[in-house]
């Protein structure tokens, strides 16, 4: 009977042990799952202030910008564009004529501040984006009928034109000029017309000048 009774005890004991252990585990669980999102909470409260110094810092930089760029333009960091040149750098006569429309190589160069220019193409190319002048001159052929037509043309479309194609007077002369705004890259350049002829000499007759007016 002793015997059965102490069976009984630890039998007792051990459905104890186990159930205490069981709830020490779901109470071991419930802290972890409670420090799981304390610490998630505690990480996005983290992000929101970050995300919120990284929303200031561009705001500030924004702001920072348009400050360096309201000082550049007060002490003169816009960018400066200018040039002008004549048909030839030596020597005298016509200049054409060719089978297609041909763009003017001016070889005389006063200035070319920027370097948008090139003698080699007759080409100037846009590297700053802005409102710009453009002036051309034009000196015809001294044949009796004189034969000469030039365009200025902004990336392979015509602008304005100067012409002289009929009269007996073959010392005629004319000009054209534009303002118009360009994008980076946009090239700008006189074009001779197909079968026309200009001519030039030391009086540099023939020019092509530009300069940007302001940025945009």
């Amino acid at each position: 009977m002793k015997s059965f009774a102490v069976l009984i005890l630890a039998i007792g004991s051990c459905l104890c042990d186990s159930q205490i252990k069981s709830d020490c585990d779901k109470i071991c669980d419930v802290c972890s799952f409670t420090r799981i999102t304390q610490d998630l909470g505690a990480v996005g409260e983290k992000v929101t202030n970050i995300a919120d110094k990284i929303t200031l810092l561009e705001i500030k930089l924004q702001k920072t910008e348009k400050e360096v760029m309201d000082l550049q333009k007060r002490i003169g960091g816009i960018p400066q564009v200018a040039f002008s040149v004549a048909l030839l750098d030596s020597g005298f006569g016509n200049t054409g004529p060719f089978d297609s429309p041909t763009p003017l190589r001016y070889k005389n160069i006063f200035s070319n501040t920027g370097s948008g220019y090139n003698p080699s193409t007759g080409i100037f190319t846009a590297m700053t984006k802005g409102m710009y002048f453009f002036r051309f001159s034009m000196f015809n052929n001294l044949n009796s009928v004189p034969n000469s037509v030039v365009s200025l043309m902004k990336n392979g479309k015509r602008l304005t034109s100067v012409w002289d194609t009929s009269g007996s007077d073959a010392n005629d002369m004319g000009s054209n000029a534009v303002v118009i705004p360009l994008e980076v890259g946009d090239n700008v350049y006189v074009e001779l017309q197909a079968n026309r002829i200009v001519y030039d000499d030391s009086m540099n007759y023939n020019t092509f000048s530009g300069f940007l007016l302001f940025t945009l």
